[in-house]
């Protein structure tokens, strides 16, 4: 009933502030405008930019309603979200004049918000040994680089996922999905509650964001939701995992990691910046080859949930 709680208080917070916010994102003008001759901007009429701040006081307002968790660990979720929420608004708030705003502080930000998080105590520390049985304790400086490359890396995958209507929130909500079935049956209730809560968000974004889109997150709101998702893997599916369940969180975000990966390597190999935006992600790829919108959503999305639905099979194996 907890969860059922969590995901309606959510749902129904986000699904009350996104309109009010809507309306004033036209009033200050703080919509993204369709660009000419510009493939990755394939909305038609100006759309506002400001369900990341619906997303992000529903997630937190619920999440602190249901638990009462005022701890050192939440305080840093919150400092850590509200870093990605002021640098994402002011990337967005560039794109709104048609420029594109430095990548470094972008890179400072997000390497920060790991930080904190990491000194709060969510931390990718080790793995089980399959042959001894015994937990192998990783040396602190690992355990600082692969936590602050898995958030990073996460945060950064479903940011360059949003490109298309419904795509981050879909993928993000199927993601959530997962990773709180894996929770669940791992018996760590917190990190359930933060999934079905991000869950409850992002479904009631999808409401506003499906084909065609009424709103857009914008960078705020992606990296955000990015953020979470990689939090949550580390305070559930990654905490004292086996080899073979590392894989778990990874196949849960399958389609935005590895197609990212790909563009990631493609841009490395021809000399450009990671974070210099193109329209090589896959969905692009797909609506060049001539699927539309639609299709193109409801295709990631089943390849998403069937990587899901792989990592919940990984992890009955492992029980």
């Amino acid at each position: 009933m907890v969860y059922l709680a969590a995901f309606v208080l959510s749902f129904l917070i986000v699904i009350a502030l996104i309109p009010p916010f809507g309306k004033l994102a036209f009033r200050l003008d703080f919509v993204d405008k369709p660009r000419a001759g510009v493939e990755r901007k394939l909305h038609r009429k100006p759309i506002p930019l400001t369900a990341s701040y619906a997303i992000f006081i529903g997630f937190f307002v619920s999440y602190l309603l249901i638990t009462r968790d005022f701890s050192w660990e939440t305080g840093a979720l919150v400092a850590g979200g509200i870093l990605l929420l002021v640098i994402g608004t002011i990337d967005d708030w560039y794109k709104t004049k048609g420029k594109d705003f430095p990548a470094l502080p972008k890179l400072i930000v997000q390497v920060s918000a790991a930080v904190l998080v990491y000194m709060a105590g969510v931390q990718f520390s080790g793995f089980y040994n399959p042959l001894s049985g015994e937990y192998v304790v990783l040396p602190v400086i690992l355990q600082f680089v692969l936590t602050i490359l898995w958030i990073f890396g996460v945060t950064t995958v479903i940011n360059f996922t949003d490109g298309l209507d419904g795509l981050a929130g879909g993928l993000s909500a199927i993601s959530g999905l997962t990773l709180f079935v894996v929770a669940l049956v791992m018996g760590q209730s917190n990190s359930a509650l933060l999934a079905i809560v991000l869950v409850g968000v992002t479904a009631a974004y999808l409401l506003f964001n499906r084909p065609p889109a009424r709103i857009f997150m914008g960078d705020a709101g992606a990296t955000f939701i990015g953020f979470m998702l990689a939090v949550i893997a580390l305070d559930g599916a990654f905490k004292q995992a086996t080899v073979l369940s590392i894989f778990i969180p990874i196949l849960a975000l399958g389609v935005p990691i590895f197609d990212n990966l790909f563009v990631v390597g493609r841009r490395f190999i021809q000399g450009k910046s990671i974070y210099q935006a193109d329209a090589s992600q896959a969905h692009y790829r797909l609506l060049r080859a001539g699927l539309n919108t639609k299709q193109v959503l409801m295709f990631l999305c089943l390849i998403s949930m069937c990587f899901s639905l792989t990592s919940i099979i990984l992890l009955l194996v492992q029980i």
